[in-house]
């Protein structure tokens, strides 16, 4: 039986973890009390994952055989989603890695973009969001920056770390991928450039203010197993702006796949349990047309079997 984990706000108003299977969503808390107190979030399960996820496959199963136990643990409709990770670690950034994405940035751009940058040798390119505070749950709201008026979205598919990875082959890469994820990486496209800065200088960018905002990384609402996803290189993936598809594209147009962007930053530096990587945005974006969000907007990302994440910015 196939299962999801997310993290909800309890009846103490805290994070709690649940279990989602079958359509329905369960209170785990109690159960990882009894059964393994070393395991109270998440965050708890995904540090040692191997071990967890044997147990909460276990878990699933015995409560889908024995229906009388699973509905102790039932959770009523109306609960609210948290992020799935309370405390993350480094969130990294693919930036280009879907090539009907590089295609419609370059004619909106009016640049000639490679579209092979692994043929020519060049390695993936990541920048940073800043962790546990750019984090939104599924149905949260993000309040609109006021730095920015170019506000953007990028449905994304998340890969979370369930291992340390050390110079990692791209063969044995998705061997530390606990599980997978939908993301929306918010972009202020107007505070990349630091515009009273001379354009040769180094200090001219600003990824900060660009990539990293309270909320700027909507996440969730499940963390689903690598061993429900048999590759990470074919998920259908979708983005509706106000119910309009925006975005409608497949895995299958990453440059750099899963495997290639972990080996990539494993060799730089060791990734970590709790560890996020966004692995890139497809086509249809709003700097491509040159329209953005605004307040009310209502984005909705969509990933083949791993779940759909809403968000409203306010």
């Amino acid at each position: 039986m196939k299962y999801q984990l997310f993290t909800y706000v309890g009846e103490d108003g805290r994070p709690q973890p649940g279990l989602h299977f079958d359509g329905q969503a369960y209170a785990l808390g109690r159960t990882l009390e009894a059964g393994a107190p070393q395991w109270c979030s998440v965050d708890d399960l995904v540090s040692e994952w191997e071990q967890a996820d044997l147990w909460l496959q276990a878990i699933t199963d015995e409560w889908a055989a024995k229906p009388h136990l699973a509905q102790q643990h039932m959770l009523l409709a109306g609960f609210e989603y948290l992020p799935p990770l309370t405390r993350c670690g480094v969130v990294y950034g693919a930036g280009a890695n879907y090539r009907d994405h590089v295609e419609a940035m370059g004619r909106a751009m009016n640049m000639k973009l490679n579209l092979d940058p692994k043929k020519d040798g060049l390695p993936p390119w990541h920048f940073l969001k800043a962790g546990q505070s750019t984090l939104a749950g599924h149905l949260q709201t993000v309040p609109f920056p006021e730095h920015t008026s170019k506000l953007d979205w990028e449905a994304e598919l998340a890969v979370i770390i369930g291992r340390r990875a050390s110079k990692v082959s791209p063969q044995q890469a998705l061997d530390y991928v606990a599980g997978y994820s939908c993301a929306n990486d918010l972009s202020a496209r107007d505070n990349l450039t630091r515009q009273q800065v001379d354009p040769s200088s180094p200090f001219r960018f600003d990824w900060i203010g660009h990539k990293c905002f309270t909320g700027s990384c909507p996440l969730g609402p499940f963390v689903t197993p690598a061993r429900y996803v048999r590759t990470p290189e074919n998920l259908g993936i979708k983005l509706w702006l106000n119910d309009e598809l925006r975005q409608d594209s497949s895995t299958s147009n990453h440059l750099y796949s899963v495997a290639d962007q972990i080996s990539y930053l494993s060799h730089r530096l060791d990734l970590v349990p709790g560890d996020v990587l966004l692995t890139g945005t497809p086509a249809g974006v709003g700097m491509e047309t040159g329209e953005f969000l605004k307040r009310g907007d209502v984005m909705r990302v969509w990933i083949e079997d791993l779940g759909e994440l809403e968000t409203r910015v306010v």
